[in-house]
């Protein structure tokens, strides 16, 4: 697929976001699709619809993606207590965010043209802004609501990127990009029933496990009849009736947007940053500079992968809280032999006595045997 359409670098940043997202947005992914008679596009076999799909070239697009969560968490509110101004710390902040992408209702804007993207998510109390022009190798973050502004200046030959940006929605093209890099022997497809998405023709194609070591159900892609791209993703549990995950467009236009739209200038009263990717000494690589101790592991394969991370320092979501933040911690969560443990519908999180996160699409039981075992 077209590496414009990739609005985001979703590389972690933070280490919560480092097991969360490949989890979350990889892995979990259903189809808020109209089914229609009157839609009979050419049949195609999974090898064609996934060739078409691959191949597709789109490069210039406006439209807007809606996207919804119902995982069965339970009531998260003041686990973090929100970042407080002057932290030191960030992780308050990071998790707050992780949260936010995983429970609720989130709609977006998206601008796409050649080099040209922008990703303008729409928040209850304001908006935050992503621009990114691949030629000239820069970004920006901007948050409304806390009036801030970060110019990132982006290694060159980089596909995508606005590091601070991590935590925004993806897009269905970006989902069905990794599904169909990691395709294997694991997962059967198949080809689903021709629909409609933002008034689109579509087909379906649907991803499920070969394996019962997983918490996915089934997943689908809804995937533009005329040029290939992905206009919807969803993921449904294994056994559920509805998705617990999705993500769709309401609105598509393939025309060029209005230039305007891709250009941003800081207001006198916005505070604004910078920050540079370029150089191999910057604070965002510090983590790579620490050893592989920082670095997630990666513990398993296909459906039933489970991701593991250790803070540098040796500290974790334990460690990070205050009294009252281990308290909600420990509301939410579920003893389990060495630590704590929050299952929903599609993911399940453990925080070990000694400092680590595992995460997965798996049972609570598979991940305590790869803390216990390392495999």
């Amino acid at each position: 697929m077209s590496s414009p359409r990739r609005v985001l670098d979703r590389r972690p940043v933070a280490w919560v976001a480092a097991i969360a997202a490949p989890i979350v947005v990889g892995a979990a992914v259903l189809v808020p699709m109209a089914a229609s008679g009157a839609v009979d596009l050419p049949d195609k076999s999974v090898e064609e619809l996934i060739e078409f799909a691959s191949a597709s070239e789109v490069d210039a697009l406006s439209g807007t993606i809606e996207q919804t969560s119902e995982l069965g968490l339970p009531d998260l509110a003041g686990l973090t207590g929100g970042s407080q101004e002057g932290d030191d710390e960030p992780r308050a902040a990071e998790i707050d965010d992780l949260i936010a992408l995983l429970t609720g209702s989130h709609t977006a804007n998206v601008y796409l043209d050649g080099d040209l993207a922008r990703l303008q998510v729409l928040d209850r109390l304001g908006e935050r802004n992503v621009y990114v022009d691949h030629g000239a190798e820069t970004a920006w973050f901007v948050d409304s609501e806390s009036q801030t502004a970060t110019r990132i200046a982006l290694p060159a030959g980089e596909s995508s990127g606005a590091g601070d940006a991590d935590h925004a929605l993806p897009t269905p093209d970006e989902m069905l990009d990794e599904a169909l890099e990691g395709l294997d022997a694991t997962t059967e497809v198949t080809v689903g029933t021709d629909a409609r998405v933002a008034g689109r023709e579509v087909y379906e194609l649907i991803l499920e496990p070969r394996t019962e070591d997983t918490l996915v159900g089934e997943v689908r892609f809804a995937i533009d009849g005329e040029n290939g791209a992905a206009l919807a993703a969803s993921v449904t549990a294994r056994g559920a009736g509805a998705p617990a995950f999705e993500i769709a467009y309401t609105r598509i236009d393939f025309a060029a947007p209005d230039p305007g739209v891709f250009v941003f200038e800081p207001g006198a009263d916005m505070v604004v940053a910078e920050k540079d990717l370029t150089r191999p000494d910057d604070a965002e690589h510090e983590d790579d500079a620490k050893g592989d101790d920082a670095a997630p592991v990666v513990i398993g394969e296909g459906w039933a992968t489970v991701v593991a991370l250790t803070a540098a320092d040796g500290s974790g979501v334990p460690q990070a809280l205050d009294p009252a933040q281990l308290t909600m911690l420990e509301r939410v969560t579920t003893a389990v032999e060495g630590g704590r443990a929050l299952q929903t519908s599609l993911v399940s999180v453990l925080f070990t006595d000694d400092g680590r996160v595992l995460a997965g699409a798996v049972p609570v039981s598979r991940l305590v045997e790869a803390a216990r075992t390392g495999r």
